[in-house]
């Protein structure tokens, strides 16, 4: 049998410390009152409890990570057990066995195995780092520390929920765009591989002097049947480029401060970036994480490098005895960065290199004089097409670096909590202010995309059928 420590109150209200043998916790608690006293903690005696290799559970095989709803659903759930006053221990059992299979199941185990020989909730759960943050670990820390575990619990539900909604109405938007973009693209590569070859030896046939918005889609229909693959490993190439870039620490800062200065979806990351930290800054100050502790927390949440350096910064300054606005006023514009104009270069260049692309491919097949000479007009127009479309984005960036990507609103409402002493009610302000921004901008985006995506498809299909048919009107005025 394990060997249980207890700590109890007997009918003065002295207290007793001593250690009792029992098959379970239930039945150490049922023995503990008969004997006369107030169970106030209970705990297998260190070391008593482990068990042998043999005796473990096994643990199913598990893929991947655990899901985020259904850590949301594991913490509100806790919160409730809690709520209702059942011991740590069985309510992790309780919640284990409704749990299927999966990483989550796992880290409940082996949290429960830990509990078990002697460890608290927040020391069990670090020893799973995949399911549990340490955001996660931090909070249930503050909640043993504070006595208020139920209460971190129902914080970190909220906290965890309002996030996976956040994320969820994001993704929810971009999926309607994202499949309207595959079937064109689809619709298009169909048209180049099956319709205009038809129309090409129909052109031969005739011996048609055909005009450059013909020879043109001609060229673009050759390259997507001929060097398909050419169109996949371009873009390939870049996005290798960029992550093997990003393995470096200034690579990442520079592809970081890149993202958040492109139109649109630049001021959708920053706003979400700044609701997310501010939430989870304002959900680890109110439950009384230490500042210093609540900053790098929230630091390793931020997702982007300059959001990361700017966390960094505001310690700094708070050990050196600063406030949390002055360095976050100080530190949030991005300055230039070499890497990030590269970045942005690469991103001018891209149409241009595509039609170099086209180009170089269609004039080594190209048959005729005529036809020859497009191509190398074309090439020329590829050429032009990439220097200026790198000195064009160039020139974005050098205009957009010093815009800062903490607007004032944000350092002010900090500052006023910093004065008040209501530092988490401004920063939980602050964070429903940036949700409300997000999701604005979501659903705009959403309802401006649509219209774009038509306009481009109507230019698309226009552009091919009117390359189609200009040699097919001179030959039937030809003919006439």
């Amino acid at each position: 049998m394990p060997t249980f420590q207890f700590e109890a109150m007997d009918a003065t209200g002295q207290e007793i410390k001593d250690v009792i043998e029992a098959a379970d916790e239930n039945e150490a608690s049922t023995t503990i009152r008969q004997m006369g006293y107030f169970v106030t903690k209970i705990q297998v005696k260190k070391g008593a409890a482990k068990l042998a290799a043999g005796q473990k559970k096994k643990r199913p095989f598990a893929m991947g990570g655990a899901k985020t709803k259904h850590i949301c659903a594991f913490t509100r759930q806790l919160s409730i057990l809690q709520d209702a006053g059942l011991p740590i221990l069985r309510s992790l059992k309780i919640l284990e066995n409704n749990n299927k299979p999966g990483k989550l199941k796992n880290a409940l185990m082996d949290t429960c195995d830990e509990i078990e020989a002697g460890s608290t909730l927040s020391e069990a759960m670090s020893k799973s780092p995949k399911v549990f943050s340490r955001l996660y670990v931090n909070m249930i820390k503050a909640g043993e520390a504070g006595g208020a575990l139920e209460t971190i619990l129902q914080r970190l539900a909220d906290f965890l929920e309002s996030s996976e909604a956040l994320k969820r109405k994001v993704k929810g938007a971009l999926i309607y765009p994202a499949a309207v973009v595959i079937i064109a693209a689809g619709i298009i590569c169909l048209i180049m591989i099956v319709i205009v070859p038809t129309f090409k030896k129909m052109f031969a046939e005739f011996d048609l002097t055909l005009p450059a918005p013909t020879l043109l889609l001609i060229a673009m229909s050759d390259y997507i049947v001929k060097y398909w693959f050419l169109l996949i490993l371009i873009p390939f190439c870049y996005w290798l480029l960029t992550k093997l870039v990003r393995k470096f620490r200034q690579g990442r800062m520079g592809f970081d401060m890149y993202l958040l200065k492109l139109p649109v979806f630049g001021s959708l990351m920053e706003k979400n970036i700044l609701a997310r930290t501010m939430r989870t800054l304002g959900t680890l100050v109110s439950s009384g994480v230490p500042i210093l502790e609540a900053l790098n927390i929230t630091r390793e949440t931020a997702g982007n490098a300059l959001f990361e350096r700017i966390f960094s910064k505001v310690t700094e300054a708070i050990r050196e005895g600063e406030v949390i606005s002055k360095p976050m006023r100080d530190y949030s514009t991005p300055g230039f960065h070499p890497l990030a104009m590269f970045f942005w270069a690469l991103m001018g260049t891209f149409p241009g290199v595509m039609v170099l692309s086209v180009a170089l491919t269609a004039g080594r097949t190209a048959g005729g004089t005529k036809t020859k000479g497009s191509m190398e007009s074309l090439l020329q127009v590829g050429a032009l097409m990439t220097g200026l479309g790198a000195v064009f984005a160039i020139a974005f960036y050098l205009m957009k670096m010093r815009a800062r990507v903490i607007d004032e609103l944000v350092v002010n409402m900090v500052d006023v909590g910093e004065e008040t002493g209501e530092l988490d009610t401004m920063l939980y302000k602050v964070a429903d202010t940036y949700d409300d921004e997000v999701s604005v901008m979501t659903e705009g985006l959403t309802r401006l995309i649509e219209p774009i995506l038509i306009v481009f498809l109507g230019v698309a299909v226009g552009f091919i059928v009117i390359s189609l048919f200009m040699p097919l009107v001179a030959m039937i005025t030809s003919l006439a």
